[in-house]
């Protein structure tokens, strides 16, 4: 099929990629001149592991290609793709201001019959008002012919996109007509060979299953980090938890890890989006409300227990981070945990001594001040980091740091503290290697003088 791709964000790219990957002709729209002229020459822009291969083969092959004139990409298109932002707003609701730009554009510049289908994650009825905005252009214009719009949420996971995309668990199609449906069907037979993981419903339903899968999931981590709050009171260890009720199928293993937060471009926002959702229908989302409020304070856990370790006193301590990435495999900084932690340690007057595989680079605009004083390091090695520190505190599990050298941790550190924001080390072990470890919702172990502050 001949195919339009209307924004290259992360997750415009990643469907035009795995698109042209089966033999579809895909042009993809992008209005920033920097970030076309980057995808022209085969440089994806973000950090997405098996992405920037994929685009540089179907550049090399004529498969994709990109463009900043909308009519050059809906040139001949049979289906186009709706992939635009929607931030949130001040409100907390979805800010639909790209989608319904885009909307616009289309009624000022389609010439011929095709199927739009938003790829964006939109709040239930987006899919009606961009229609109408469509149709009632192309009318304006003379133009006999009318669009329909259908509804494809995107389930993508940062750092595995393009395995979730050519492997997909399920397929939502959102359609109100069988034709769509048909269409988009036909389109994503190659990537459902082995087994038809097609859901087919309307486009209402469609739009709102996307946001109720994020806010589930987000549920689930929520739930596990105040249990883990609870199991430090009582002495209980929440990994025996996590295995206790991971076992049982009808709770599962996934999501249920204790930590310290959530993050990332969707989760926060889908749940705020939703929040504001009910509000306006006079619904009052109680447990989404508790959600974002345990979320948040989840955040704070990892300073909380720093601080208190060292009497909190932590002006002109050294504090390793290993991890700044909301989650690893990708360089997003979007709500990340890190982000919390390192302006606290900041504010108190903390070194930081911070490492991250990809995410650095994109920590230089926001703490510019901190690196130009010194306050602030930033690096790739695990071993810099914590160099003189008197603690490390592991925020996003990375491959990197979950078998590091340890003797040479030790040797390095001042102190041979580790606090553990995703319970990845076994604190036994730890401790008998000479740290003192803390983790979220487990006992404490080992033993270390923390000298005069």
């Amino acid at each position: 099929m001949r195919l339009c791709v209307i924004g290259a964000g992360y997750v415009g790219l990643v469907t035009a990629s795995c698109f042209a990957e089966m033999g579809n002709r895909v042009i993809c729209v992008e209005r920033d001149s920097s970030r076309l002229a980057q995808l022209a020459n085969g440089r994806v822009p973000i950090y997405e592991p098996g992405l920037e291969p994929m685009l540089k083969a179907h550049l090399a092959s004529g498969q994709l290609s990109f463009t900043g004139v909308l009519a050059e990409g809906l040139r001949q298109a049979q289906v186009v793709f709706i992939a635009v932002g929607t931030p949130t707003g001040e409100d907390g609701s979805a800010d639909l201001g790209h989608v319904l730009a885009v909307a616009d554009q289309l009624g000022q510049t389609l010439i011929a019959p095709c199927l739009i289908v938003d790829k964006s994650t939109v709040p239930v009825g987006t899919a009606e008002r961009v229609g109408q905005r469509i149709n009632r252009q192309l009318a304006a214009r003379g133009l006999s012919f009318q669009v329909t719009v259908a509804s494809n949420p995107e389930f993508l996971k940062e750092g595995s996109a393009v395995e979730d995309f050519m492997r997909p668990d399920r397929v939502v199609l959102g359609c109100d007509d069988e034709d769509s449906a048909d269409q988009l069907r036909r389109l994503y037979a190659p990537f459902l060979r082995n087994h038809d993981r097609v859901l087919n419903m309307g486009v209402r339903a469609a739009e709102f299953t996307k946001y109720a899968a994020n806010a589930f999931l987000a549920t689930k981590i929520s739930f596990m980090n105040e249990m883990a709050g609870l199991c430090s009171r009582l002495g209980v260890d929440i990994e025996d938890v996590r295995r206790g009720i991971g076992s049982d199928r009808r709770i599962g293993t996934h999501f249920i890890y204790a930590g310290c937060g959530y993050g990332g471009s969707c989760f926060p926002k889908d749940v705020r989006a939703l929040i504001r959702a009910a509000e306006l229908e006079g619904f009052e989302p109680a447990i989404l409300r508790a959600v974002e409020a345990r979320n948040a304070l989840q955040k704070t856990l990892l300073f909380q227990s720093v601080r208190e370790h060292f009497n909190g006193f932590l002006q002109g301590r050294v504090v390793a981070l290993w991890g700044l990435s909301f989650k690893p495999g990708t360089d997003d900084l979007r709500e990340a945990p890190s982000l919390v932690l390192l302006d606290a340690l900041l504010a108190a007057g903390a070194r930081v001594q911070a490492c991250d595989p990809v995410a650095c680079p994109a920590m230089t605009a926001r703490y510019a001040e901190a690196l130009e004083s010194g306050q602030l390091r930033l690096g790739e090695s695990p071993y810099m980091a914590v160099e003189g520190a008197d603690a490390l505190v592991l925020v996003t599990e990375w491959k990197q740091f979950r078998q590091p050298d340890f003797e040479r941790v030790r040797a390095a550190m001042r102190m041979p503290i580790i606090f553990d924001g995703r319970n990845i080390y076994d604190p036994v072990e730890i401790a008998q290697l000479g740290f003192l470890y803390r983790g979220i919702g487990r006992p404490p172990a080992g033993h270390c003088k923390a000298d005069a502050a």
